[in-house]
């Protein structure tokens, strides 16, 4: 890339790796870089610590880091396989290059945003200065923001492209770099959607092709600084979800996770008339650090255990949770069936607990489907492979269309007629006429409103999935993951895998096997498998696209009466987690876990 070095991934001589690094300092814009990859090279020869300087001097000089569907994202530091500002100029003027082709003679445009995190800014101005000198029309988001709002302003503005610097829900050592395309370049529904195949390999391959970082042309100037109104727009956008309904005085406990969330949740809330709204106070503002979580996502064990404390002191109803770039959306509720007195005593053991993905999914799938039968406009409801086959159940209770894509919601996206988006990872696109992307801003007013309109009636979230169930079955839902230091083990696993799959789960035999990497039911192909037992239990076992780990999603089915009682229906419950806890502990012990 940025230094024209060699990418074999080799073990190269200490020599080498050193006459790698001078020409990656020769050609670096950064001297704060070139610094620390120097002080790195001379700590190589140190004695004692020598050993773990060169091992990471080699991981630094390892190869590139990839642009794919995903973009960039990686730990930041010098050299061509971390995040830094050599790469995203060289993938700055890969993207320049790139929209120059598509664009036939007309100037594009391309719209720039960045979160909080470390360097995001650098990297959004240092995009900005590589697009200009180019030729592009870049307008730049006037300060860090969330993600929704850069896919918002991509389709708003009729942009050509849009980069948006962020590292999403990752550790805060990372960074990233998400590109939409629109505008001239991408019509249809993928308008506004973050990259696909064939456009990732055709940027990638125009990065290749770029020179030393210092040889980039970067202008000084020639941008348009975004003013406030974009995020105003934004925001009427979301306004034209507003149900309208009285509220009944809801109290909502948020976090943003220390992200860029925490201005825009609680302006979303207050415009869609929540005025009860209690944020977790030392994670409202951004920083960088992310000092109160061990990973900034919501996912993660723990992550939400403040909000979960404030809302049980608070007698809240309804926790919000948005990661650090608010495109994703957790939501938890208090469950007495969750309460436990074993232990010490918890919001947890009282019974807060956070909704699981599919469960929030089947709440706003029905909303959907709900509105465009009273609508009767039709449309699309979809969901990535791991997500739960309930929304397919509702949609076909709805008489409405569905579509099953690959994970991310660069596919999502693209469903034909969509109305209504998800995954399981908390991500959820519930206005696709204004952001083509997982939008966790929007969706917190969505299930707000919901909560509050089932309130009014003397219900919860918890007694709509219950008709939920009575309509479309019991689908209960879980993981099982493991992060992976040597990467490696990630591709033997899959590979065993493949060729020793188990013959039963939890005691049910697997009747079928199937190769995500050979395509399924018209899908591209992708890495995973896909396990279904004779009770119908599915397993789906994946690497991750943004971490390194093997997720395992386990969905669990079970038939219910449609006059089934929420006594009944809360024992089918807990059978079904019952199998579940049992299928995650045979696939912890089968892919030694």
């Amino acid at each position: 890339m940025a230094a024209n070095l060699p990418t074999d991934t080799g073990a190269p001589s200490v020599p080498d790796l050193v006459a790698r690094a001078e020409a990656w300092m020769a050609a670096d814009v950064d001297d704060y870089d070139v610094a620390d990859l120097r002080d790195l090279v001379a700590r190589t020869t140190d004695e004692n610590m020598g050993h773990l300087a060169l091992a990471e001097l080699a991981d630094r000089f390892s190869g590139t880091l990839q642009f794919g569907t995903a973009g960039l994202r990686g730990a930041m530091a010098a050299g061509p396989n971390r995040m830094n500002r050599a790469v995203v100029i060289a993938a700055a003027a890969g993207l320049a290059a790139f929209l120059q082709a598509e664009a036939a003679g007309v100037r594009p445009r391309v719209v720039v945003g960045y979160d909080a995190r470390y360097r995001s800014a650098d990297f959004a101005q240092d995009t900005a200065a590589v697009l200009v000198a180019a030729g592009a029309e870049v307008l730049l988001m006037p300060a860090p923001g969330p993600t929704p709002v850069l896919a918002f302003a991509v389709r708003h503005l009729s942009a050509d492209a849009g980069v948006m610097v962020t590292a999403s829900h990752n550790p805060a050592a990372d960074n990233g770099y998400k590109v939409y395309l629109g505008g001239r370049v991408v019509t249809g529904a993928g308008q506004g959607a973050q990259i696909v195949p064939p456009y990732d390999a055709r940027i990638a391959g125009e990065i290749a092709r770029v020179g030393a970082a210092n040889d980039v042309p970067r202008a000084g100037s020639g941008w348009t600084l975004l003013g406030p109104e974009i995020t105003d727009e934004y925001h009427r956008a979301v306004a034209t979800l507003h149900d309208g309904a009285p509220r009944t005085g809801l109290r909502i406990v948020t976090t943003s996770l220390h992200g860029v969330g925490g201005t825009a949740i609680a302006r979303v809330l207050a415009e869609a008339g929540f005025t009860d709204v209690v944020p977790v106070e030392e994670q409202v503002e951004p920083d960088p650090d992310f000092p109160t979580v061990a990973f900034p996502n919501p996912e993660e064990p723990g992550a939400i255990d403040m909000a979960l404390a404030l809302a049980q002191d608070a007698h809240a109803n309804l926790v919000i949770a948005n990661d650090p770039d608010a495109d994703r959306c957790a939501v938890a509720v208090f469950d007495p069936q969750y309460g436990t007195y074993q232990g010490a005593e918890t919001a947890g053991s009282q019974g807060w607990r956070m909704l699981h993905g599919d469960e929030v999914g089947m709440l706003l799938g029905w909303e959907a489907a709900q509105r465009a039968v009273e609508a009767a406009t039709g449309g699309t409801l979809a969901c990535s492979i791991v997500s739960s086959r309930a929304l397919a159940a509702i949609a076909g209770a709805h008489g409405l269309e569905h579509a099953t894509t690959l994970t991310g919601f660069k596919w999502i996206s693209r469903a034909p007629g969509l109305i209504f988006g998800y995954e399981e990872a908390l991500g959820y696109c519930v206005d696709p006429a204004h952001v083509r992307d997982k939008d966790g801003l929007s969706a917190a007013v969505a299930v707000a409103q919901l909560a509050d309109r089932l309130a009014a009636e003397g219900r919860t979230l918890l007694d709509r999935l219950d008709d939920i169930a009575r309509a479309c079955g019991l689908h209960v839902t879980g993981q099982v993951s493991a992060r992976f230091e040597d990467l490696a083990r990630i591709e033997t696993t899959m590979t065993w895998l493949r060729n020793a799959p188990p013959s039963a789960l939890a005691d049910s035999p697997v009747n079928s096997v199937r190769d995500l990497a050979e395509g399924l039911n018209g899908l591209p192909p992708t890495d995973g498998v896909v396990l279904l037992t004779a009770e119908d239990t599915r397993v789906i076992v994946r690497p991750s696209g943004t971490e390194p780990k093997i997720k395992c999603y386990i969905e669990v089915v079970a038939p219910v009466d449609p006059a089934a009682s929420a006594e009944e229906l809360s024992a089918a419950r807990v059978a079904a987690r019952k199998r579940l806890a049992l299928v995650q502990a045979d696939l912890r012990s089968v892919l030694g876990l």
